[in-house]
């Protein structure tokens, strides 16, 4: 039988339960704005308002929010340069940079999908 996506069977677990890491991910990139994020920065490392651009529709707020909790999870990170005003840049760690052929594959499909739909 084939391996699926997210199943945990060759670990011993049930048949059909999903890979607590792939779910912690799927939940993390899935969620509102993060994939977007994300992909706007497979490009190359972005300012604060530059990533506001690449992501139409984004507040503040959430922005803010969604790059701490990609820094907090290790796929981005933030360097502040010093000087006036403070400039603050945004990249991909390795392991950011990592989910780019993920995505693009995602953006493939969704492209497909959409065809077809």
């Amino acid at each position: 039988m084939e391996q699926q996506v997210g199943s945990t069977e060759a670990r011993g677990e049930p048949e059909g339960a999903v890979c607590p890491h792939f779910h912690h991910a799927i939940e993390l990139i899935g969620k509102r704005w993060t994939g977007a994020i994300v992909v706007a920065l497979t490009e190359g490392p972005m300012r604060y308002a530059e990533l506001g651009k690449a992501v139409p529709g984004l507040s503040d707020r959430l922005l803010s929010q969604r790059l701490r909790e990609l820094e907090d999870e290790g796929l981005v990170e933030r360097q502040v340069e010093a000087g006036t005003p403070v400039r603050v840049t945004y990249s991909l760690t390795e392991a950011g940079q990592q989910l780019d052929p993920v995505l693009s594959e995602l953006k493939s499909w969704a492209r497909r999908w959409k065809k077809a739909g």
